[in-house]
């Protein structure tokens, strides 16, 4: 099954997979038409687009988590334009027995390459994209990269030294959102409670040094 709102990406693919012997039952354009078509003929192998109609945002990643939940669940390979690190984790983290794989659409180019990946999935197994895979181990190796955009604004305000009545009123929301988006911060950073530390002058002084 295929969902990918390129005609021409589409159409190929089709092709392809029809001439290495896959049998395509259908080929669509946008998420909730995938969902649809694969409770209609239980495909083996999904292959999905990243970013959809209507929104061209995460459609496609949306559609692969409700497949995720189906009963079998098809293998899943997600093609990429760009290397959207976020999505990558969010399809690797809900795995659910079935193979996965996330590939950008350049190694589509590469028809051994992207088959062979094709087989893998489809046998179970997880392939991702070298450069994804580097782009991954490099944003785990910060652990600022595990705080969401709201964690940033917060921790940079702190490390202006603002209190938590003044960073709320920075932001506009109550000071118990801010003491729960600093629990998050100290918790994402690895900075669990001790005697002799005072965490939230360490969050600053990681967050200064990165």
């Amino acid at each position: 099954m295929i969902a990918e709102d390129s005609v021409l990406l589409r159409e190929g693919l089709v092709g392809l997979l029809e001439r290495f012997g896959h049998t395509v039952p259908a080929a669509v354009g946008d998420g909730p038409s995938l969902v649809g078509a694969v409770v209609e003929h239980g495909p083996d192998v999904v292959i999905a687009d990243v970013r959809m109609p209507p929104g061209f945002t995460d459609e496609g990643l949306r559609a692969v988590r409700e497949l995720q939940r189906l009963r079998p669940t098809p293998a899943v390979v997600v093609l990429s334009q760009y290397i959207e690190q976020t999505f990558a984790e969010e399809l690797l983290a809900g795995r659910s027995g079935a193979g996965t794989g996330y590939l950008l659409k350049d190694r589509v180019g590469d028809v051994a390459e992207f088959m062979a990946s094709v087989g893998r999935v489809a046998d179970g197994g997880t392939v991702v994209d070298p450069e994804v895979v580097r782009q991954l181990l490099t944003r785990r190796r910060d652990p600022l990269n595990r705080l969401t955009p709201r964690e940033r604004q917060v921790l940079a305000l702190m490390a202006e030294g603002r209190s938590n009545a003044a960073v709320a009123r920075a932001l506009v929301v109550s000071e118990a959102a801010v003491a729960k988006h600093i629990a998050s911060i100290l918790q994402k950073l690895d900075l669990p409670p001790a005697p002799d530390d005072h965490r939230r002058v360490r969050a600053v002084l990681a967050y200064l040094g990165a």
